[in-house]
């Protein structure tokens, strides 16, 4: 997953995008470093604060837009 690599080129810290997504920066952490994998609503919610397609987010393509 891109989480960490997409939120540092943002410029936000673990501690602002888990006050954004109502979790603490503790899960940040461990979805960053693989410990703690998010369930889809999560997946959902983090897409969508970055505005980038799931695929992305899950490296399954290389092209951040959202495709509708």
């Amino acid at each position: 997953m891109r989480l960490k690599e997409i939120r540092k080129a943002r410029g936000i810290s673990q501690l602002k995008l888990a006050m954004e997504l109502n979790t603490n920066q503790n899960t940040i952490s461990r979805y960053e470093t693989g410990e703690r994998e998010p369930g889809i609503k999560e997946l959902i919610q983090i897409a969508d604060f970055f505005n980038i397609s799931l695929d992305y987010l899950l490296e399954r393509t290389d092209n951040p837009q959202i495709m509708r």
